[in-house]
Formats: structure tokens, sequence, C-alpha cells
């Protein structure tokens, strides 16, 4: 198997952490991944606290610099650019990841493609435009999706067509929030909350209270919570929506997520899907899944997943699990 050097996709992050003595947290801050990232956790005094800081940050560096197909060194890039033409190198740590999209395509049915850029690039929400896709630009791209189509071999991996592209975007964030709580432990830390985003892993409970607390955005009313949810047994949350990231066309909001089944963005009526789940990736790859197959399929996906819970706001109400309730707090 090659070994790549990790340190040649390091990406560099300026991180802050602070004290906050009324609750007796050490807050960890930077930006990376595409969003504001914040852990909370507490510490038994400064050092333990800022080896734990320093590691999570080096370990977020590394993952962005290897795998953001926003830079143009990264592997991911790499592979892109050989679509359809060469083999890429690429090590263990890369082969695990391939194996776990195989693992999520399957467990979403297809919802999940790592090769869906084709599409989220002719739809990108932050294009000015004076058109919208054609039916012609819309099959040709999807011609040029296919998580299936991948190949693999010892120590290489290669997009068969040129025009092809990996985007992890639709778990990456999810597995580096694990992976920063997995680190906590490492380092002797038990209470934490890794919250990337929005996509959040929680250990413990906070020293104040006896749950970690977390408020569910309206999506009808951005900036404002309908609920919360009490995070007594950890794990994860993930919310999806369209209510953000989007663009208004002829009076027509399109969202940021794209159906791979129809090449187009979702617009089944449902405005977010919150998911509660043992990790983070789980509840943000069922959310965003629950999401684009809408309010009846997208329930079954995720009743189907032991311990998850989800809970769908669409404009026709609010629809929840089973469970879900357990963990709100109004």
């Amino acid at each position: 198997m090659v070994v790549l050097n990790q340190q040649v996709y390091k990406k560099e992050i300026s991180a802050q952490l602070s004290f906050e003595e009324p609750r007796g947290l050490y807050r960890l801050a930077f930006q990376a991944l595409g969003t504001h990232c914040q852990v909370s956790f507490v510490a038994a005094d400064r050092a333990q606290a800022s080896d734990y800081a320093k590691a999570a940050v080096d370990w977020v560096a590394v993952f962005e610099g290897k795998y953001s197909r926003f830079m143009d060194t990264s592997l991911l890039s790499r592979i892109n650019r050989n679509a359809g033409k060469a083999w890429t190198s690429v090590d263990a740590d890369t082969t695990r990841i391939f194996a776990l999209c195989d693992d999520l395509h399957f467990m979403t049915n297809g919802l999940l493609d790592p090769t869906s850029m084709p599409l989220i690039g002719l739809w990108d929400y932050r294009r000015k435009r004076n058109s919208l896709p054609t039916e012609e630009e819309i099959e040709s791209a999807k011609m040029l999706v296919g998580w299936k189509r991948f190949e693999r071999r010892e120590g290489e991996a290669r997009l068969p067509e040129e025009g092809m592209s990996l985007d992890f975007g639709g778990f990456g964030k999810e597995y580096a929030v694990d992976k920063v709580a997995a680190l906590a432990v490492e380092h002797g830390i038990h209470s934490c909350l890794v919250d990337y985003g929005q996509d959040i892993h929680a250990l413990g409970t906070p020293p104040d209270a006896p749950a970690w607390h977390i408020g569910l955005e309206d999506p009808r009313q951005p900036g404002k919570t309908w609920a919360g949810l009490a995070l007594v047994r950890g794990g994860g949350v993930a919310t999806s929506g369209d209510y953000l990231r989007h663009f208004v066309y002829d009076g027509v909001r399109y969202g940021h997520i794209i159906d791979p089944r129809s090449g187009r963005p979702v617009g089944n009526g449902t405005h977010a899907v919150t998911v509660t789940a043992p990790s983070c990736l789980e509840a943000g790859v069922l959310s965003t899944a629950a999401f684009t197959a809408g309010h009846e399929e997208g329930m079954g996906l995720i009743e189907a997943n032991y311990g998850a819970e989800g809970c769908f706001v669409s404009q026709n109400g609010i629809y929840q699990s089973s469970q879900f309730y357990e963990y709100v707090v109004q």
C-alpha cells in the first residue's frame, strides 16, 4: 500500500483556545471545512486542553488539505484532474474512506453519491445566472454520476471518464466531527461538544447542566429556533435543509441539495430534516438522504437505522419519528 506524506496536504488553520470560567468550559474555535468550528470541553488543566486543541486542529488541517475539492493541491483534486486518464496513488486511510463511501451509498439507497459533483457544479447556488440548466445539460451531467463506476485497485484509484469528479461534501464535515470527538477521548476528555456548523457530536454532559442543549433553527424563520434537543446520552445531531444555501430564479427557490436520481435540486416540500444518531456521520448522512427522499421514504430510511430518530419540518407541518420527542425540550 502506498504511503503518502500527510504533511504535504496540511492546510494552515488559525485557532483560538479560551476558557469560559463561569461554566468551567474550554472553547476551541477556528474556521475550516467551509464553516465555523467550535469545540467546548472540560479539561483538567490548560496543558491538557492545549494538547487536545493542537491535536484536533492538526487533524482537521490534514483532513481538509487532503480531501477538499476546493484546494488544487488536495489528493481529491488530483484524482479529479486524472479522471478518464491516469490512476492516482492512494494510501490506506483514503482506501478506508472509499470503503465508507460504499457503505453510505448502500445505506442511503444511492442518494449519497460521492461522484455527484457534475450535478452540484451545474446547479451551483453561488453562481450568477441568466437561465437554468437545460434538459440536455442535466442529462449530460447525470451520465457522469455513478459511484459504482469508481475504480479501485491496490494502492490506486481512478474515475473512468473525463468530466467525472469526487466530492466528499455529503459526509466529510460529519466524519471530521466524529474524529475530533474520538480524539477528545484519546486525550482523557469525556465531556465535550464538537459543533462544526451545526453538525454535532456530544460526549458526556457539561459541568453546569444534566445535558448538552442544542437549538433547532426554524427554517421558516432563519435565525430563530422552534425547539431544542437535550443530549443526555451523547451522540450525533445534524440538520439538512434548503433554507440557507439556495438561489431564486424567476420567483422559484432552488436549494443546494441535489437529487442524483432527477439531476435537480430537491423540491418535495421539505424545508429541513434533523436527525439524532449514535454518530454525527450517521446523523448527517441520514438527514441529507431523508431530505432528498421526502417525508414518507425519508422517515423509512431513518427508522431502518438502529438508534436514529428524525424530524421533518415541511410546508405541511412537522413530522417526527416514534421516539424523537424524547430529545425535544421547549
